[in-house]
């Protein structure tokens, strides 16, 4: 578990996060929801450690994040598996070195143990034949599940995710949410998704927190969002056709 405890961050005049508290579950998918310049992605790195926060608190498990040295504050980013926008993954390695990468750094494994592992997360997102493949060679899609593989390379606690969807269409959209959600269950994992996809939330929503304006607005899952009557919640949600659809049926 993750729980992030009435953390406050301004840059200069700017009061970006308002005391915002939220609790993000084991086994299941935490969505950071809202519009532009809400401050999700702000919540969403200030949680990671990326931004230091002004107030608040944040606890890995039982231990305060911010109170830790830099010792105990490298064990936990060893625990976490980071999917960024844009796959970040090295245009000048293949795929299988690019899931090779953390355990060459972070692990201990031998040669024989870290190939094993890398076909092993291959296989979890389904790309068992793509490991020679360079990153231009392959689509968007799929540099995502090499991205999502090497996440998961060092068996992590805690997995994040910055709009995973971004520059998908709609049918890869939902089968990467499929592989966030297959992998979040299989792996226990913490895992928390700052994302402006509606599909998303729809399919995979379990706990939601819709940021609003820097404060925590309201939050619920999947089912509970179809029936809100939070005026600002809706209009967010519910701005494509396909939305209002689903709400009305």
């Amino acid at each position: 578990m993750i729980e992030v405890k009435n953390i406050s961050k301004s840059f200069g005049e700017n009061h970006v996060l308002k005391d915002i508290s939220m609790i993000c579950k084991q086994g299941e998918t935490n969505l950071i929801i809202g519009e532009s310049g809400s401050g999700k992605t702000v919540l969403l790195k200030s949680i990671l450690g990326i931004h230091n926060v002004d107030t608040g608190q944040i606890i890995y498990g039982t231990e305060n994040f911010l109170e830790m040295n830099h010792k105990e504050k490298q064990k936990i980013r060893q625990e976490i598996g980071m999917v960024f926008q844009g796959g970040a993954l090295f245009d000048s390695s293949t795929v299988f070195e690019n899931i090779q990468f953390p355990l060459k750094m972070f692990s201990k494994m031998s040669k024989k143990e870290i190939s094993n592992r890398i076909r092993f997360c291959l296989d979890r997102v389904n790309l068992h034949d793509a490991d020679h493949l360079y990153p231009s060679e392959i689509s968007g899609g799929m540099q995502k599940r090499v991205a999502i593989a090497r996440a998961i390379a060092l068996n992590p606690k805690y997995l994040f995710f910055d709009e995973p969807n971004s520059g998908l269409d709609p049918k890869t959209a939902i089968v990467i949410d499929n592989l966030i959600k297959k992998l979040t269950v299989e792996f226990n994992t913490v895992t928390v998704i700052n994302t402006h996809d509606m599909n998303s939330v729809a399919e995979i929503g379990d706990n939601i927190a819709f940021i609003y304006e820097g404060q925590k607005w309201w939050t619920g899952n999947k089912e509970e969002i179809m029936h809100s009557e939070n005026k600002e919640l809706n209009e967010f949600v519910f701005a494509t056709e396909l939305m209002r659809g689903l709400k009305n049926s």
